[in-house]
């Protein structure tokens, strides 16, 4: 009855559109029985505001969440001057969460996949937050020909500058075409640093067949030389190397215009060998690769034409250095090879090509158990890069083909319940092959691997002198950096300073809080050396499982 009461009066505090928006717990602390007083709420509330310009922002959606329970969820819109209200909460985290037509959805203090938590409590501040929504951009342009005319059809190729994991790198972002106009639009963008690239085909190029002795094909055709041409990828700044390109600095809310102007270039015909006759149904045609800042892209030609016996040519491809690759046929592995292509006519070397290696893994999980849904491994090259990516069996098979002769490093994917690591790496003689895996050209590797799990996480809190520091970045440092960069965890503080790192493999770390470090390159032990002096050291041992609560607050270090 006295529930039924403090609802009613509940409601009439507040309009019961709150309550089709609201759950009851969000919004309404328990009702006090008469034995009992009522416990101490408390209230989140702040201003939603423009992270470019500090305007406070309208009819933005706002969500908070429950840490613990993600079902006990409100949201509501902000009014005129970009406030929102969640009263009458209960001691605990929440997430913090706003969303606007024409800015990026953030949450509070957020950096890469990372946000801090509201922490409610005696004693901690609640109120008065500032939710900073970041303007998204828009960069357009117009890709333009030899005569200033709109090229149609252009793929435009977006790069992004990322500091993930710790590494910066400028990867792929996204891929559009132009319009009748030549017109190009990438919306939605976040501020960073962007390459664009092109990829065009002339409207009036013509790439007729090599004129060979001994043609099987149809008769020559005629062609003026200045029609046998093709555009070279080209990218902002007018250049046709990855590492001319001109940078374009995009910041919340820019509308930024570029424009892309390609001028022709030979179109050389390449020629290759392919297997005598009986042996053609192994044949493959060769793939150009072309590495473009820290990924790898495929370079389109025109044609394949037969010239003469056993003789054959790639047609429309400019000249430029790069991967040959021969895709695997039947019964046969791929290869590789690299080329300078300068010279019309010029033949690729394919018997020159090294065989492509493979490598077969037996996945052993701890003490014998089963391999758990969406368990992967992939292999890292000695850029960083993921180069192989396969998922384990249920059988704990992972197989890698088409391997290029190199080092790699053997690391297990996340699953959604638990994190792995590679333990020991043997070989079929029973001897050690890792932690780098060598391989060498056509090897065909069988390796027994055994994961090791985390098995404990570690909490504490940051702080800057004896205040609570949130939005700070705290980073878990294995012992040795160099060969376990796996092993790293990472958080960001909560409002109350709070911090929690999951999933720990076993083996000694440094537990270190650096300030504004999200774009630093913190990967690097020789950069890590001076934070990680100043750290707190902790050991997780197998059998210490649960949570770890580090005795002293971790200081935070200034970048």
């Amino acid at each position: 009855m006295i529930e039924r009461i403090h609802r009613s009066l509940c409601a009439m505090r507040f309009p019961i559109a709150l309550f089709l928006i609201f759950p009851a717990s969000l919004l309404c602390a328990q009702a006090p029985s008469t034995s009992q007083k009522a416990p101490r709420t408390y209230t989140i509330s702040g201003t939603v505001v423009s992270a470019a310009t500090g305007t406070p922002l309208a009819q933005a959606r706002v969500t908070l969440t429950d840490t613990n329970n993600s079902r006990n969820a409100a949201s509501l819109l902000t009014g005129e001057e970009g406030r929102f209200t969640f009263p009458r909460l209960g001691p605990g985290k929440y997430s913090l969460q706003g969303s606007r037509r024409g800015y990026l959805t953030s949450g509070y203090q957020q950096h890469e996949q990372f946000w801090s938590a509201i922490v409610t409590g005696d004693e901690l501040e609640s109120e008065n937050l500032v939710l900073r929504l970041m303007p998204a951009a828009v960069l357009s342009g117009k890709v333009l020909d030899e005569t200033g005319e709109p090229v149609r059809g252009a793929e435009i190729k977006l790069y992004m500058e990322e500091h993930a994991n710790g590494m910066t790198r400028v990867m792929p972002a996204g891929n559009t075409q132009t319009n009748d106009l030549g017109v190009f639009e990438f919306f939605a963008l976040s501020p960073g640093k962007y390459f664009a690239a092109v990829s065009a085909r002339p409207w009036y190029a013509v790439h007729p067949p090599s004129a060979a002795p001994g043609n099987t094909g149809s008769s020559p055709v005629l062609v003026d030389k200045s029609l046998d041409v093709a555009y070279p990828m080209t990218y902002y700044g007018g250049t046709t190397s990855s590492e001319e390109a001109s940078p374009i600095l995009i910041k919340g809310g820019d509308r930024e215009e570029i424009e892309i102007s390609l001028a022709p270039v030979e179109s050389l015909h390449l020629l290759f060998h392919i297997p005598e006759e009986g042996q053609q149904q192994a044949f493959q045609v060769p793939v150009l690769e072309k590495h473009v800042f820290d990924s790898v892209d495929y370079i389109p030609v025109q044609g394949v034409n037969p010239i003469s016996p056993g003789v054959m040519e790639l047609t429309g491809v400019p000249a430029g250095k790069y991967t040959v690759r021969l895709p695997a046929g039947q019964g046969q592995a791929a290869k590789f090879t690299e080329a300078d292509i300068r010279n019309d006519g010029q033949e690729l070397e394919t018997n020159k090509a090294e065989s492509a290696a493979s490598m077969s893994l037996t996945v052993h999980l701890p003490n014998g158990g089963p391999v758990p849904k969406q368990l992967a491994l992939g292999l890292q090259d000695d850029r960083g890069q993921i180069a192989a990516f396969s998922p384990v069996s249920t059988d704990g098979q992972a197989t890698f083909e088409d391997l290029a002769a190199g080092s790699y490093r053997i690391i297990a994917a996340r699953t959604p319940e638990k994190a792995y690591a590679v333990g020991r790496i043997l070989a079929e003689n029973g001897q050690a092959a890792g932690p780098n895996v060598n391989v060498s050209e056509g090897a065909e590797l069988q390796l027994n691997v055994t994961l090791i799990e985390g098995v404990a996480s570690v909490e504490g809190f940051v702080k800057r002198g004896d205040k609570p520091a949130s939005g700070i970045m705290v980073v878990l440092i294995p012992a040795s950096p160099e060969l376990q960069q796996d092993l790293f965890r990472r958080d960001q503080s909560d409002t109350d300073g709070s911090f929690s790192l999951p999933d720990i493999i076993p083996g000694t770390y440094t537990v270190t809080a650096i300030e504004d470090a999200w774009d630093f390159d913190w990967s690097q032990p020789s950069r890590l050396a001076r934070y990680a002096q100043n750290g707190q050291s902790v050991t997780v041992s197998a059998d210490k499982t649960g949570i770890i609560r580090l005795h002293d607050p971790i200081q935070v270090q200034p970048r």
